[in-house]
């Protein structure tokens, strides 16, 4: 054999098994990066933490985190790297755990004393108004709680729905300030939480029983309203832990999912998320254009132990980034 050919052969096999090891490298840094990302949004996690911004939004999307890990795992077995691949299989498993339905569920106890239909919906800037309305009488709840309904929607929601349900709460502003409380069954008033939007409160009549509601509409986590978001949600999680006596309803745009400690924490004082008593837990509410497919659910109705909820319903509205939540509650009273 040619000494040349030879050598050239020799050469070619080095050639490509350096190129190997080039490419197992490339493919174990990529997968480290992808694992690195995720173990600090876990690692808040578990720390019962936001964090600090993107931990924040990225927490939103938690079981999402699922697919770069994915991708990591898969990078660490192509490349061979197998302490990576136990840092990725180790991330997969936390994840799962954290995707578990976070909060109590225990069933209301004594009789059932009335079935109350809650519907909830944030019209961005008062533009899914038209929709909202046709919803309303399609749906016929009997508590309305309205987010982002600036004086445009307000008057429209008194020009259309006075009928229907005579008594309100309201706090008036422009732009996605305004919020309002529309009941069938009389309202007196109640204390509200002061924040940047509106977030009126009342008690409601309902049979003869007193139930206060809530709207919940605190700022989203942008990246310089981190701070801002939580003293928000921190202050409604005080309110309702206030008074702990009287069955509770808080619905709204909360901007946060279970994955949110501040959320959680509000869930703590023993409220419970109806979409999960119903089992529609992790059902997309925003954004509405990619929801059901790709989302995240930050659209809640928190019901005190004194409720068991039935049915929970994502409504599509058009000209608004929310999906509407309609559930179907029932109120137990005392033995």
């Amino acid at each position: 054999m040619d000494t040349d050919t030879v050598t050239d052969e020799r050469t070619d096999s080095r050639g490509r098994a350096e190129g190997r090891r080039t490419g197992r490298r490339s493919g174990a840094w990529c997968a480290g990066l992808l694992f690195a990302g995720v173990s600090v949004v876990v690692g808040c996690r578990a720390a019962d933490s936001d964090g600090i911004t993107p931990v924040p939004q990225l927490l939103a999307f938690l079981p999402w985190l699922l697919v770069p890990t994915g991708a990591g795992l898969l990078l660490t077995l192509l490349a061979r790297w197998w302490t990576g691949a136990v840092w990725g299989v180790a991330l997969l498993g936390s994840l799962a755990w954290f995707i578990e339905p976070y909060g109590k569920t225990a069933d209301p106890s004594g009789p059932p004393v009335a079935e109350v239909r809650v519907l909830t919906s944030n019209v961005e800037f008062g533009q899914g108004t038209d929709s909202l309305v046709a919803a309303v009488g399609r749906e016929k709840p009997d508590i309305l709680f309205v987010q982002e309904c600036e004086y445009s929607c307000d008057a429209a929601l008194r020009r259309e729905l006075a009928d229907g349900y005579p008594h309100r709460r309201a706090v008036e502003g422009g732009g996605s300030e305004g919020s309002v409380i529309l009941s069938r069954f009389p309202l007196r008033a109640g204390p509200g939480v002061p924040a940047t939007m509106g977030m009126p409160g009342a008690v409601a009549d309902v049979r003869g029983h007193a139930v206060r509601l809530q709207l919940a509409h605190p700022m989203p986590p942008l990246p310089d309203q981190v701070g801002l978001w939580r003293e928000e949600l921190d202050a409604l999680r005080d309110a309702v832990a206030e008074d702990t006596g009287t069955p509770t309803v808080v619905a709204g745009d909360f901007n946060a999912s279970q994955d949110h400690a501040a959320f959680r924490r509000i869930l703590d004082t023993g409220l419970r998320d109806a979409a999960r008593l119903a089992g529609a837990d992790r059902t997309p509410s925003w954004p509405a254009r990619t929801a059901p497919t790709l989302g995240v659910q930050i659209d809640h109705v928190l019901v005190s132990e004194d409720f068991a909820a039935h049915r929970a319903r994502f409504l599509d509205l058009a000209d608004t980034d929310h999906r509407a939540l309609v559930v179907d509650l029932t109120l137990h009273g005392g033995e």
